[in-house]
């Protein structure tokens, strides 16, 4: 291959590396040495000392909001993510205390829900580092009130706590004020820290303000306050990484979690180094590629037992294995795909009415033998026009939207270039809930690429000046411009991953590692794996 073949991807990736060990600094190394003279850990530090060293860890919404606020929000001031803790997948919450003293911005509530919906859909541990100076009251409105606002964070806290019985862990690392106190309340236990912890409805300058009385921080709401008076706190710690250890051994006497459903077999590498996958895909994003070449890089031995392979091959099902886990693979095929005899050949990318016949009936299989779903998107949308309506592509497409809707299985996506219109719906899309949801720096999500927006808004003008011969009046080709640009903008991976709609940016060659522990944490919870949260069976 060519060093140009391979440059988009690998400049997309390099820029997101810039920018991913950016935002990892949080508000900078000053306020990291502010809080190392206090004798306090970093938040991520503190991340860092309580996962097993050497495992994997994925954050989850790094990039949220990084592109708001004036760059004052880096990760929304919140590090959210799942990782290893006593050989347990757990989830973990730990305010970012260097980002305007770890207060809540609007997506902060949104990085905490979905990583309590992490939680609740796996059944696996939750722990919260808490470190927070409460609401950011400048942008109150986003934050307190709504169904999605703080409340609800306390509402998901109340379900774990008393039907789903996912264990809570929280750890009062610093300040813990006013409302957000009900976080670590609502949990199964509480440790705190000997002088920098503190937690109370209101601090000492709100309780002087309301009732007039004078008390120092340590005395209204620290550790020994909690733990000997109050007895609102569990355990007292003389140190963070006192603390820190204590709440991994706390988590290796929780009892063990389900055994999985389907044998983990022995893993075996991929049939191509994952590293090749920077030459697999094309430079310009409308080129084709051989998608199996893809999953080569990803599969266990590349081993893909497809089915009904001499059918709809623009969309690719079939079994395999990866690290020795089986999952059910469902990938878009791209480039010109040829008919059966007397047939015109499909573009790849395409749904038609056969294609979704096809995946709805294999969607279904897999659910019925409870495997995972791993979704490789690279789709276009559903086909259009006369031929397509008259076989029944809304009927077809419906079937494969509910199949993937209803299925109880885990179902993971990974976006390695287009993700447009109803076809990205139909390939698990974010608001179907799939358990994960990860994109490649090349992944392209909107409605429709912007060229065709282009011509669905001004196609009748374009043209009529084509057929008179003419340019495109002024303010035409101003519209024109602009929308180009909003959508090249838009269209960006690092735009989805800042407004959530991802939940991780991962590099190629971290792919094939990331999916194995992804199965590996779905496996916690045999099903079903639908919604947020299921309750059915859990009440009593």
């Amino acid at each position: 291959m060519t060093g140009d073949r391979a440059s988009r991807l690998r400049a997309l990736t390099d820029e997101y590396l810039v920018l991913a060990a950016k935002l990892r600094l949080g508000g900078g190394t000053k306020r990291v040495e502010k809080m190392h003279a206090k004798g306090q850990l970093s938040p991520r530090e503190r991340v860092t000392q309580l996962l097993d060293p050497a495992t994997r860890w994925l954050e989850i919404g790094l990039l949220v909001a990084y592109d708001r606020y004036n760059g004052d929000a880096p990760a929304a001031g919140v590090i959210t993510g799942v990782g290893v803790v006593s050989g347990r997948e757990v989830v973990v919450v730990a305010n970012d205390a260097t980002v305007k003293a770890g207060s809540w911005w609007p997506e902060t509530i949104t990085k905490i829900l979905r990583a309590q919906e992490v939680a609740m859909r796996q059944r696996i541990p939750i722990i919260y580092l808490v470190d927070s100076a409460g609401v950011n009251l400048p942008y109150q409105e986003g934050v307190f009130p709504g169904q999605y606002g703080a409340a609800r964070i306390f509402y998901y806290n109340s379900l774990m706590r008393r039907y789903l019985h996912v264990p809570q862990i929280a750890a009062v690392m610093g300040s813990c004020v006013a409302g957000g106190a009900y976080l670590p309340a609502l949990s199964d236990v509480i440790f705190m820290v000997d002088g920098t912890s503190f937690m109370g409805l209101g601090g000492p300058n709100l309780v002087k303000g309301a009732t007039g009385q004078v008390v120092d921080g340590e005395a209204l709401g620290g550790a020994r306050a909690h733990t000997e008076v109050s007895g609102v706190a569990h355990y007292r710690a003389a140190n963070d990484p006192e603390c820190l250890r204590r709440i991994r051994e706390y988590v290796a006497r929780l009892p063990a979690s389900a055994p999985p459903l389907a044998t983990v077999g022995d893993a075996r590498p991929p049939k191509t180094d994952p590293a090749a996958l920077y030459d697999l895909l094309p430079h310009d994003h409308r080129l084709s590629y051989d998608m199996r070449q893809i999953l080569d890089c990803l599969l266990d031995g590349g081993v893909f037992d497809e089915f009904q392979p001499g059918l709809a091959g623009e969309i690719l099902c079939g079994h395999a294995r990866i690290a020795g886990r089986p999952v059910a693979v469902i990938a878009n095929q791209r480039g010109l795909i040829k008919g059966r005899a007397g047939e015109k050949p499909r573009f790849g990318g395409i749904v038609y009415a056969e294609t979704a016949e096809k995946v709805a009936f294999f969607i279904d299989t897999a659910n019925r033998e409870r495997l995972p779903i791993l979704f490789v998107q690279d789709v276009s949308g559903f086909m259009v026009g006369p031929e397509a309506e008259h076989e029944g592509i809304i009927r077809a497409g419906a079937r494969f939207v509910e199949a993937m809707a209803t299925a109880l299985v885990p179902k993971f996506v990974l976006t390695v270039n287009h993700a447009s219109g109803a076809g990205y719906y139909a390939m698990a899309g974010q608001g179907f809930d799939p358990d994960f949801i990860v994109s490649w720096p090349t992944g392209r999500m909107a409605v429709m690429e912007g060229e065709s927006a282009i011509m669905a808004a001004h196609g009748t003008a374009i043209e009529k000046a084509r057929k008179e011969h003419r340019e495109l009046d002024a303010d035409t080709q101003r519209s024109i411009d602009a929308m180009r640009v909003d959508y090249e903008h838009q269209l960006d991976a690092r735009y989805a991953a800042a407004r959530g709609f991802v939940d991780a940016i991962v590099p190629p060659e971290e792919t094939r590692d990331l999916l194995a522990f992804l199965l590996r944490v779905t496996s916690n919870n045999p099903g079903p794996h639908l919604g947020p949260f299921v309750l059915a069976g859990s009440l009593g």
